[in-house]
């Protein structure tokens, strides 16, 4: 059983959405799906490094995946975890199957 799978659904949801900041990224990463770290900090109204800092607790949660494209590091929502469907939902945003 993985360490998501072991994860109390309370914790994290609790995690996940403790923060206004933690919000309006998953919110971004749900509607344009990929983005740089540049574009969620613009986008979201945070600095760079309080950006970095939620990202860094989303990706731990494994709510979120990071790719690297060379130098750049761009983040997504993780479609494998089980918190993706509700945090679509929550947005009211459909998922977008993956081909």
């Amino acid at each position: 059983m993985s360490e998501i799978d072991q994860k109390p659904s309370f914790e994290l949801i609790e995690r996940s959405l403790s923060s206004r900041g933690r919000i309006r990224i998953l919110y971004l990463l749900a509607k344009h799906e990929m983005l740089n770290i540049t574009s969620l900090a613009k986008e979201a109204h945070l600095s760079f490094e309080v950006t970095r800092r939620h990202l860094g607790n989303l990706l731990e949660l494994g709510i979120v995946e990071e790719h690297r494209l060379g130098r750049i590091r761009i983040f997504r929502l993780n479609k494998r975890h089980p918190m993706t469907r509700k945090i679509l939902a929550l947005f009211s945003l459909k998922e977008k199957e993956t081909k």
